[in-house]
């Protein structure tokens, strides 16, 4: 496998290092180097919690990980995205020329920035333009109940909210990324959302009118951690005061899952940091994304 995964570690056989493909016989492993930081790499951790094992995905997503011999210095999923695991910058561009290799297209990079961003330095020498970078993403915390009201109104989705769920998520997608999440067609993205709201992750206020005033998803979940993604507050409604109480409630609701929650925040967006804070977040690390 290195000999086709990674020719391009010409010193491979001097400094010992190699790159291949993770697989059911590298679980325990990956396990251990993803629990160095349980929030940090609570996706590949979540995943792990699913489906028991690191080998590759029946949807064709795998984890490449970076050796020194046996041990495992570090990993990153590729899937639709690509995800570091407590991978060494210095170990990023050996990743990003296998990923490249596959021949795959990757939507993003997200994790701990200074790795997503030696990734990214990587994939633009090998001719992979970015449509936007955002090098700086507060990663935040809350293990306690959150200092401020909660607004009871906010409750898990049901299936019966399918069709009004999904419009408020991808007006958010929208909104966040510049493009809309149909582009190809809707089952991917409709699939992702009813599995969501099945899951028992989808947390969302439908008023009386069935409008969606507020909605929230829990894209990770393991024991020990959520993650908080696609906050969306009705824009007919911002401006009103409404999105601490809400971001409350999604902390309340979220500590039926686990004791800690998380989420990271793009460094620009004043108003949402603000409202993070004083529901009771705090910084634990700073994430990066870049959007191709």
């Amino acid at each position: 496998m290195l000999s086709r995964v990674a020719p391009w570690l010409a010193s491979r056989n001097e400094n010992g290092l190699g790159v291949r493909v993770l697989g059911s016989a590298d679980t325990l492993a990956l396990r251990a180097l993803a629990r160095e930081d349980v929030v940090a790499n609570v996706f590949i951790l979540a995943h792990l919690e699913s489906t028991g094992t690191a080998a590759p995905t029946s949807g064709g997503a795998s984890i490449f990980g970076v050796f020194d011999g046996d041990t495992l210095l570090g990993a990153c999923w590729a899937g639709a995205n690509l995800v570091p695991v407590q991978l060494d910058p210095g170990l990023a561009g050996y990743v990003a020329t296998a990923a490249h290799e596959t021949g795959r297209r990757y939507a993003s990079i997200f994790g701990p920035a200074e790795t997503v961003l030696a990734l990214y330095t990587r994939f633009e020498q090998l001719g992979h333009g970015a449509h936007e970078v955002r090098s700086q993403q507060p990663l935040l915390t809350i293990s306690s109940p959150p200092v401020i009201g909660a607004n009871p109104a906010l409750t898990f989705g049901t299936m019966a909210d399918f069709d009004r769920i999904l419009p408020a998520c991808a007006a958010m997608f929208e909104e966040e990324v510049g493009y809309s999440p149909f582009l190809g067609g809707q089952e991917f993205y409709s699939r992702r959302v009813a599995g969501l709201i099945r899951e028992g992750h989808s947390l969302v206020h439908i008023d009386a009118d069935g409008t969606v005033v507020f909605k929230a998803e829990l894209g990770a979940v393991t024991r020990e951690v959520t993650q908080v993604q696609g906050v969306w507050m009705n824009p007919e409604l911002r401006g009103r005061g409404q999105s601490g109480g809400y971001m409350a409630a999604v902390v309340n609701l979220s500590r039926t899952f686990a004791p800690v929650t998380s989420l990271y925040v793009n460094d620009y967006n004043a108003k949402a940091r603000a409202t993070y804070e004083r529901v009771g977040f705090e910084q634990v690390g700073t994430f990066a994304t870049v959007l191709f």
